[in-house]
């Protein structure tokens, strides 16, 4: 979520409205805000609360998508050291993840003096805070800090699994063409993914059960650069329609549109052109920034209402518009003064190094 680079239109596209509509699931499923304006749109509140966590599946597509257009636009990796890219891509994630971590337990902590509510996190633990630091909270079984934060720690896993399925294809593709070999086994990892890990919720804390939409980006993305790119689209395709006879999961098939609408986007050539809004491009820009702090933003919010506003429905409709304004707010802010002057820095300390 935090990569970009360069400015691809279609993408900018689908990243603002994703996570517009996480922000809006977190403000329906969390906090008594929600429970209190159901009444006035149920099926509004229960589609947000229940299905409009499915746009998460973009961001999986999108970062397999951009994932293999930096790592091996052609289908080898073009880098001969893996683990720097990897130290690049965990200081890229985490330095402003972190931040965020401390401005949640900041949070959490007026909320708890605001009001009692189960979507508080507890206090945290200092292991527990290291878990979170090294991206293990989940595995590890810790509660996480914030809503979202397990999207960061899959995020890294599956940039770490790709990277090593692209390594070992490169050595082991020498005389067969690394590309092919690549795409192979990343296609063959996706079926066991999607076929297997994706089907059964015990595997959701590693990468492995989330591959099958990441990889769906990276494949796109390469088969949209071959001569017969339709075909191999459709060939796609039609194996995640297989998967999912087998067993229907909204949130592949969402994954499927995405891919698809990726994989059409570029050949159609709308990927960078369309469409052309300054809001969007800077809706998506801080799209990661959004994504990290809005849950401690909405808890706050939650807890000012539920102290001190009106026990009217109307009132708390009007409290969940006002979290989701200031969520968007706070990560522009957040973007500007932590996102923005960190990734600077670390582009700037790159460049001593080298």
């Amino acid at each position: 979520m935090a990569e970009t680079v360069s400015r691809l239109a279609f993408v900018d596209a689908l990243k603002a409205v994703a996570v517009q509509l996480i922000v809006l699931h977190h403000l329906a499923f969390y906090g008594p805000m929600s429970d209190q304006a159901y009444s006035l749109a149920p099926d509004l509140f229960s589609w947000l609360s229940q299905d409009a966590r499915s746009a998460v599946q973009a961001f999986l597509v999108i970062g397999g998508f951009l994932a293999a257009r930096s790592l091996a636009p052609a289908g080898t990796l073009l880098s001969s050291q893996p683990l720097g890219l990897l130290r690049k891509r965990y200081l890229k994630l985490v330095t402003p993840y972190l931040a965020a971590v401390l401005v949640a337990i900041a949070c959490a902590a007026i909320a708890r003096l605001l009001m009692t509510h189960d979507s508080i996190p507890g206090r945290p633990t200092l292991p527990q805070v290291a878990a979170h630091a090294l991206l293990l909270q989940d595995v590890l079984g810790y509660e996480g800090l914030s809503a979202g934060v397990w999207y960061i720690a899959i995020d890294f896993q599956l940039f770490a699994l790709l990277l090593g399925i692209l390594w070992l294809a490169r050595r082991l593709g020498r005389r067969i063409g690394a590309p092919l070999v690549g795409a192979l086994l990343v296609g063959l990892v996706a079926l066991a993914s999607l076929y297997h890990f994706n089907r059964d919720s015990a595997w959701d804390a590693w990468a492995i059960y989330f591959f099958g939409s990441y990889a769906l980006g990276a494949l796109t993305y390469w088969a949209s650069n071959r001569p017969r790119a339709a075909g191999w689209l459709l060939l796609i395709g039609a194996s995640v329609v297989a998967a999912l006879f087998v067993d229907y999961r909204s949130r592949i098939a969402v994954a499927l549109l995405v891919g698809l609408a990726l994989g059409l986007a570029r050949r159609s050539g709308v990927l960078e052109s369309w469409p052309r809004s300054r809001v969007v491009a800077y809706l998506a820009t801080i799209s990661y920034s959004v994504f990290l702090v809005h849950f401690p933003v909405c808890l706050v919010i939650n807890g000012l209402f539920s102290r001190f506003g009106m026990p009217d429905p109307t009132v708390k409709l009007a409290g969940v518009l006002v979290a989701w304004l200031a969520s968007l707010a706070a990560g522009g802010l957040f973007y500007r003064f932590v996102e923005s002057p960190a990734q600077r820095g670390f582009r700037r300390l790159r460049w001593v190094a080298t």
